[in-house]
């Protein structure tokens, strides 16, 4: 953007110059009449939106954009499909969208599915792909096999949804869905009991809609326009309960109710626009249900998550697509996440329909960064043990072994068949264990330590990281670059432990003679394992010497030494009466 800003044709400036002060703005490209491709067939409309933004509004980043443009789309044209992909993000096969309406289109699946998610490509990614940026063992293991419960969790982008599921509406279910709410059995036939119990529910459900009541204005302008779409739904919800939910929009509201999309007959086209710049209206979403029950959920970095659950809760399900061809590439930022909100999958949405394992998964997506806590302990312990000549377990009868053996090696089988079923390979599953040891020593712990400063004392620590341009040195020079902040000194004094504890390891087997070197290959194994799960983190450290900031350095030594120091001192694995034989202090028992 030019210093003084951009000017219009007739030579005013721009309203949209300043980014955090300006209406909201929409410009038509194509409309009803727009272009025609090279066969003469109507080309789709092309519409550009810019909410309204005001100085002391809450504007919830990428969550309240994507509601405004759910509501623009509504006014306009109203399809009952929407295609959520991101600005860094392209269309990489042509029929990706073909792919995902077999799914919402599908006479058995189509009237639950609220969404249908494709897996992540990205371009400009090294050979070996040596910091795990293509995330596949996420993509075709976790995700395919949440695939076979109840359908993936909406990540962000890539996403076909549903406009009716991000209405908060229920599915609509068959018997078969029903057949687990049959609570009667003996008051006449299973079939009356399978109506009754039908009737029941969609009785429960109109209540859940009808919940909360404040009047705001009349609707009799557009009441017909909704007779002839949905009555029944109509007549479930009151008009004070509309309002309260959607908003201060009868057009809107109106096509709240067409679950097959369009604009009723009775819509003037003359007054849409106008419409559409009212509902991304910085005041719009007061005292609704936007970004609470509806829509994507606010209070959270991560709204793509408690979104997908949101939705998951009323009793949709999603849909996992992979064509051979990937729908879309592109890459993308990597953030920190607040994950403490009422959404949260752990105390949230039991009254609804998420299957136990499907609620697992969720809980796992929210609760992963807490995994930092006992990850950066077991990585400090091997080194500590060489430190103190002890072991990291104590000894074990063969019974014990027997069983240890045989739980390795369950875990080991399966990990192979999970590989062979979902083809990940075995380079691709390495990279990814690397950097979930990295990430869990380093970006994690921050977060974890982010959210309790947050809750505890609501202080806001932002440690996002962001992309940032390469350099010319190479086709992938960013991705051997390091910020260097403070989540590099939990990584460079776990690297500094392990280093010291092997050096004092071999050195006291020098020293004690032969025998003391079987027991030493044992402890030097797992720190050495540590070192290799760390190695492109240790690779890059020692490859960028010139760019390595003191401060994390010294910070780092200071605090391997002073853990080290005190861990021999503390000595934790040598009990007390043991201390005090070797001190000459057992008294009689000498």
């Amino acid at each position: 953007m030019p210093e003084e800003g951009w000017t219009m044709q007739d030579g005013t400036a721009w309203p949209g110059n300043n980014p955090r002060d300006h209406p909201g703005m929409i410009q038509v490209f194509l409309g009803h009449s727009g272009g025609l491709d090279t066969d003469g067939n109507e080309l789709p409309r092309l519409v550009y939106v810019s909410r309204e933004k005001r100085p002391g509004f809450q504007h919830h980043e990428k969550a309240g954009a994507m509601i405004a443009l759910i509501r623009v789309s509504a006014v306009l044209t109203n399809r009952p499909y929407l295609l959520n992909v991101d600005c860094d993000r392209y269309f990489n096969n042509s029929k990706a969208l073909k792919e995902a309406m077999c799914f919402m289109m599908d006479p058995a699946y189509g009237k639950k599915t609220c969404y249908v998610q494709f897996p992540q490509r990205l371009d400009g990614i090294d050979l070996h792909d040596r910091y795990a940026n293509r995330n596949i063992v996420f993509f075709d293991i976790n995700l395919k096999g949440l695939d076979g419960i109840q359908g993936p969790v909406y990540v962000r982008t890539g996403c076909c949804f549903n406009r009716q599921a991000l209405y908060g509406y229920d599915p609509v279910l068959t018997e078969e869905d029903l057949e687990p709410n049959i609570i009667v059995k003996s008051c006449g036939s299973r079939k009356k009991g399978k109506g009754g119990n039908k009737k029941y529910v969609d009785k429960k459900r109109a209540m859940k809609r009808t919940e909360s009541t404040v009047p705001i204005f009349n609707m009799e302008d557009v009441e017909e326009g909704v007779e002839g779409y949905d009555d029944e739904r109509s007549l479930l919800m009151s008009q004070k309960n509309l309002e309260k939910r959607f908003g201060q929009s009868p057009v809107f509201i109106v096509a709240t109710f067409m679950e097959q999309g369009g604009l009723p007959p009775s819509t003037n086209p003359a007054t849409l626009l106008k419409e559409a710049i009212h509902v991304i209206s910085c005041g719009y979403e007061d005292k609704t249900e936007w970004g609470k029950e509806i829509g994507w959920i606010y209070g959270s970095v991560t709204e793509d998550i408690l979104t997908g659950f949101e939705m998951r809760a009323w009793g949709w399900i999603s849909i996992y697509c992979m064509p051979p061809h990937p729908a879309f590439k592109g890459s993308a930022p990597i953030n920190l996440s607040d994950r403490l909100t009422r959404h949260s999958p752990i105390w949230y949405g039991y009254n609804g329909k998420l299957k136990l394992l499907e609620r697992l998964a969720y809980i796992n997506t929210i609760v992963y960064p807490l995994t930092s806590i006992p990850l950066i302990v077991y990585c400090i312990l091997p080194a500590f043990c060489l430190l103190t000549n002890k072991f990291i377990i104590p000894e074990i009868s063969n019974f014990a072994s027997m069983w240890f053996i045989l739980l390795f090696v369950s875990i080991f089988a399966t990990g192979i068949l999970e590989l062979r079923w979902s083809g990940v390979s075995i380079e691709d599953w390495w990279r990814n264990e690397q950097f979930w040891v990295i990430g869990g020593t380093s970006a994690h712990l921050f977060a974890v330590f982010q959210g309790l400063l947050k809750v505890l004392a609501g202080i806001d620590a932002n440690f996002t990281v962001t992309s940032k341009a390469a350099d010319e040195e190479g086709d992938f020079a960013e991705l051997y670059v390091f910020k260097w902040t403070s989540l590099l000194i939990p990584l460079t004094t776990v690297l500094i432990v392990n280093i010291i504890g092997i050096v004092a390891g071999v050195s006291y087997a020098i020293n004690s003679g032969y025998q003391s070197w079987g027991p030493l290959f044992g402890k030097l194994f797992f720190a050495i394992w540590v070192i290799a799960d760390l190695y492109p983190f240790l690779k890059g450290l020692l490859g960028r010497q010139n760019r390595t900031r003191t401060i994390v350095i010294v910070w780092s030594i200071l605090l391997a030494s002073i853990f080290s120091l005190l861990w021999v001192q503390i000595d934790p694995f040598t009990s007390a009466s043991t201390k005090s034989a070797a001190n000459g202090q057992c008294g009689i028992n000498c």
